[in-house]
């Protein structure tokens, strides 16, 4: 493991958390609440994509109704829901990193992931240079954490582990640096919610 850096704190300790939210639920509110503890954040954005160009059109809601259900369940003071994909008219987080950074150049950003998306991170695009922009803390997402670590990325940058022990500094560190939490998990997901609902559509005789 290599010796791990931190820069000089300035500005605010933010944390970003982009994904689909179709819909928000309980399990992005319970990781939200864990990163903000764990690392110290002052704030915590949830970035609502516009279309994730990974996941398919069928069954995605429209990015409004995606967005104004975000903003209902973010019920948390440190919690933002922010539209800045869709005002920078961006597809990809590494796109999305970079403008962030350029607008907001006195604040610290470390990127919030669930285990569950490295099995595709791979297929992000410019998926190395997100880990060169910014410290990334990984949450452990039904018992993800064995896969994870066999993972290509945490394979090409396991030198730059941090322990969990010192989750507070991660914010603060030199790139590329990552952390994975063992922490509790949460039952909630957006396709069990999704199946429900579709379920309970077809008990109302509703076919939508």
């Amino acid at each position: 493991m290599r010796t791990i850096t931190a820069k000089p704190h300035r500005g605010r300790k933010i944390g970003l958390f982009g994904g689909s939210f179709n819909p928000a639920h309980d399990g992005h509110f319970h990781v939200s609440r864990q990163a903000i503890n764990r690392l110290g954040l002052d704030e915590l954005w949830w970035i609502v994509s516009p279309q994730n160009p990974l996941k398919p059109l069928a069954g995605m809601k429209p990015f409004e109704e995606r967005y104004t259900a975000a903003k209902r369940k973010a019920c948390h003071p440190a919690i933002r829901v922010s539209d800045c994909e869709q005002r920078y008219g961006s597809q990809y987080t590494a796109d999305t990193i970079r403008r962030i950074r350029r607008e907001h150049p006195r604040d610290q950003f470390v990127w919030i992931m669930g285990a569950d998306n490295l099995a595709d991170f791979v297929r992000w695009r410019r998926w190395h240079e997100i880990f060169q922009a910014l410290p990334i803390a990984i949450f452990d997402r039904r018992s993800y954490a064995q896969s994870a670590s066999a993972s290509k990325p945490l394979r090409r940058y396991w030198r730059h582990r941090l322990s969990e022990q010192t989750s507070r500094i991660l914010v603060s560190c030199r790139p590329p640096v990552w952390i994975f939490f063992h922490s509790r998990l949460h039952p909630a997901s957006a396709s069990a919610i999704r199946a429900d609902t579709s379920s309970q559509h077809i008990e109302r005789g509703d076919s939508r």
